[in-house]
């Protein structure tokens, strides 16, 4: 199916793996979420508190005595950011680049449509993409909250954490696609994003473990998505901001250097 509107075909192209995604992040998000009794035990706490301070900082689990701060540790911190992230990074190449390179984008581009029109409502599709991922789990969190006691995390509380979640997912997207789409290299933009993932992760939590290096924690990607504890503090409209913002800038870029470079037969 073939039509103008490049939006709707890029969705209804990825409505499988949209759905095995949102599966599998639900899933892995509930299960490690409905894990908090077994870790809210006297025991498993004292357990705990003996564990290395620096290895419980280096990553991220100091603050998991509470409902709240465990989610933000486990469920939001790494297993759901994780996924996400390969989420969005895989997708985020396969927009301009992977095309490209399979010897599809030439027919696309074919059509009556421009250069910065596909390049925008495919990245507007992943956008959408993302929203129903983050929406669907956050239902799901709500379902569990009771069964897994973690009632003392408001709804809102929850809502304001996966609006991080969404904007880190954009980030990360529009960094790969800035890079396939100025580039024409799936590998290349996947291996920008990779790196600046697994920096970012070791920037919010080893990194820091150097003395003198404290200061690398506010400039990674995973401090921008719950360094600010939101299922505790609500939404930092900073952090927020900044990756919202910095995600329209590398759309803008790459649009633009799309539109100016020869594009591989």
């Amino acid at each position: 199916m073939m039509t103008r509107n490049v939006f709707t075909k890029w969705l209804w192209d990825s409505r499988r793996s949209l759905l095995g995604w949102t599966l599998a992040i639900v899933v892995a998000g509930c299960g490690y979420a409905a894990f908090w009794p077994t870790i809210n035990d006297p025991q498993m706490q004292e357990l705990l508190e003996n564990y290395p301070a620096a290895l419980m900082e280096a990553i991220n689990y100091t603050n998991i005595s509470t409902a709240a701060g465990y989610l933000n540790a486990t469920v939001y911190g790494l297993v759901v950011a994780v996924l996400l992230l390969v989420f969005a990074v895989s997708t985020g190449a396969r927009m301009i680049a992977g095309d490209e390179e399979a010897g599809w984008l030439d027919l696309v581009l074919a059509h009556p449509v421009s250069r910065g029109g596909v390049a925008l409502q495919r990245f507007a599709a992943f956008a959408v993409s993302v929203l129903v991922i983050v929406s669907v789990f956050w239902v799901a969190m709500v379902a569990i909250s009771g069964p897994a006691q973690l009632t003392s995390v408001p709804v809102a509380m929850l809502a304001g954490m996966h609006l991080h979640l969404a904007a880190f997912a954009l980030l990360f997207g529009s960094i790969t696609f800035c890079v396939g789409a100025a580039t024409g290299r799936r590998a290349l933009a996947l291996g920008v994003g990779a790196g600046i993932g697994l920096l970012g992760y070791a920037m919010s939590g080893v990194i820091p473990q150097v003395e003198g290096l404290e200061w690398v924690r506010d400039y990674s990607p995973f401090a921008w998505l719950n360094g600010s504890e939101p299922l505790a503090n609500g939404v930092h409209l900073g952090y927020v901001g900044l990756m919202l913002g910095l995600s329209l800038l590398l759309v803008t870029i790459g649009t633009l250097a799309f539109q100016r470079r020869d594009v591989a037969a």
